[in-house]
């Protein structure tokens, strides 16, 4: 089954979130307010030419890829991450406890939830994001500390996102907490978590394979801007 998220952006925009879902047959992406991702078909070489004509000057574009790529015509690359693809396999036993200091996070936190993206760099976050669902946070004095939710939805696949802590709680075991209630929820939807993470965090690459998550393939990260 991990052929299905060789290619996540593309696959989920054309499966579990092609609600989402603008462009063509061949490339893909989403309004830029919910997230930068765009998509293109495995094989298809004309697709940042068709982007290129699909979207306005100045768009700004995340494109995801296993192999690295050459900088597109009309594109210009702001920024490239080196990063890993984890599966979380089931291989240990996760103790998930419901833990009452997790809540649900909605619309009115939407500000607060930016807030932190930007101070963590989890990955880019945005006024309508939280669209993707099922975001919940912990909160210290009504501040918002941390948090996680889900993003891409590939056939069979479910990407947990945006986890990120306030550095001034690090250490407090929040990210686990949170990592186990996303875990558990996509499990309980006979889906199979899966995330991507910085190359470079091993703090988080640490968490992430105790929780049960193993590599699966590097997967490179490219920021893009569109050129006149």
């Amino acid at each position: 089954m991990q052929h299905v998220i060789h290619n996540p952006v593309y696959a989920a925009l054309v499966t579990g979130n092609s609600h989402f879902s603008l462009g063509n047959a061949r490339v893909k992406y989403f309004e830029e307010e919910m997230s930068p991702f765009v998509g293109i078909q495995d094989g298809y070489e004309n697709g940042f030419d068709e982007l290129y004509h699909l979207l306005p000057l100045g768009r700004k574009i995340l494109f995801a890829s296993s192999n690295p790529i050459n900088e597109p015509s009309g594109w210009k690359i702001r920024h490239e991450i080196k990063g890993l693809q984890f599966v979380f396999e089931g291989r240990k036993e996760l103790k998930f406890t419901s833990s009452s200091i997790i809540h649900p996070l909605n619309e009115k936190h939407v500000e607060e939830m930016i807030a932190l993206a930007q101070l963590t760099k989890p990955g880019p976050f945005d006024k309508r994001t939280i669209e993707f669902g099922s975001y919940f946070g912990i909160f210290d004095k009504s501040k918002l500390v941390a948090m996680t939710g889900l993003r891409l939805h590939a056939e069979g696949f479910l990407e947990i996102s945006a986890v990120c802590t306030h550095p001034d709680h690090l250490g407090k075991g929040y990210a686990h907490q949170l990592m186990s209630n996303q875990v558990e929820l996509i499990l309980q939807k006979s889906l199979k978590p899966f995330l991507h993470v910085r190359a470079d965090n091993e703090r988080a690459i640490s968490l992430y394979q105790r929780l049960g998550f193993e590599e699966s393939q590097p997967m490179n990260f490219y920021f893009m801007q569109k050129l006149p």
